[in-house]
């Protein structure tokens, strides 16, 4: 990293910031990093690549590491190969307009997390945490588009079968599956008791699609829920904004909303207690290898 400076990283990551400046849900690391070049001029040095990495531009693990300090200094955040810029993000690219000055301030905030750390004696040679971290993030993303794209290619009524499954491990009974067909609005139908003769009803939407429901979805599904029912809406597209703030803003419909990524953390949480059935629509295997400081 000899040849990039404070003020080129800085200049970088000042680019990565406006490129999530109007993504509230933020972008996959990927796309951040293939729109970099489109932003900024990159140098001979940055278009090369590393003889471990041939097929790598080097610019994308000189971001990568950049952004380390940005997570740290609470201006960004990295899930499942999301970034996503925080309030404090943005205002510190306002309030840090030269790029070098910028860079400081996240090097002096890494800095400040790194000495809140418990003191290691074991502790690595200097960068093996950033490696760490970047090995992680990098496995992280593979591990997640794989799921991702296994979940977008299932048969609808496998995926059904799959939020019902979830529904069971986690103690409610489910009295029904809608066939194929029209389905009138709720897909599965489940309860807190073996005869469903406590309240509430739970009734549940299944929408696996690309796009994101929209507020008009969400108030259709909410028209078939009674005063003794609760919603759950899963949408593999996620939800607008507007779609949000709406199941957030009711007051006599109870709804609660579940994306892609949602479901998968709680298939991951109750994989354990799955049947081998269950496991066999999402089977998953754990890797185990040095994961990041928090």
């Amino acid at each position: 990293m000899a040849d990039i400076t404070k003020r080129r990283n800085g200049e970088l990551l000042r680019v990565v910031v406006s490129i999530l400046w109007d993504k509230p849900d933020g972008m996959q690391a990927k796309e951040v990093l293939e729109a970099v070049p489109h932003k900024i001029a990159l140098t001979a040095y940055e278009k090369g690549s590393w003889a471990s990495s041939p097929d790598t531009p080097r610019y994308r693990k000189i971001v990568r590491f950049a952004t380390i300090g940005l997570v740290k200094a609470g201006w960004m955040v990295k899930s499942k190969g999301g970034w996503i810029l925080t309030d404090e993000g943005r205002s510190a690219f306002k309030k840090y307009a030269d790029p070098e000055e910028f860079f400081r301030e996240v090097d002096r905030l890494y800095y400040v997390w790194k000495r809140s750390q418990p003191e290691d004696e074991t502790e690595p040679p200097v960068g093996g945490e950033e490696r760490a971290a970047i090995t992680f993030e990098e496995a992280e993303e593979k591990a997640w588009e794989q799921v991702q794209a296994y979940l977008k290619s299932m048969n609808p009524y496998d995926f059904q079968e799959l939020v019902a499954d979830l529904l069971r491990v986690m103690g409610y009974h489910v009295s029904w599956i809608a066939p194929p067909g029209k389905d009138r609005g709720v897909d599965i139908i489940a309860h807190t008791d073996p005869l469903g003769t406590s309240t509430p009803r739970i009734k549940v939407q299944v929408k696996r699609r690309e796009e994101s429901t929209k507020v008009d979805g969400l108030r259709s599904f909410l028209s078939v829920l009674g005063t003794d029912d609760v919603g759950i809406f899963v949408s593999t597209g996620g939800f607008t904004s507007d779609a949000m703030e709406e199941a957030r803003s009711q007051e006599s419909r109870k709804v609660t909303l579940l994306d892609l990524q949602a479901v998968f953390d709680l298939w991951v949480e109750h994989y354990g207690d799955l049947s081998q059935d269950a496991r066999r629509r999402l089977p998953l295997k754990p890797i185990y290898f040095l994961a990041p400081e928090e």
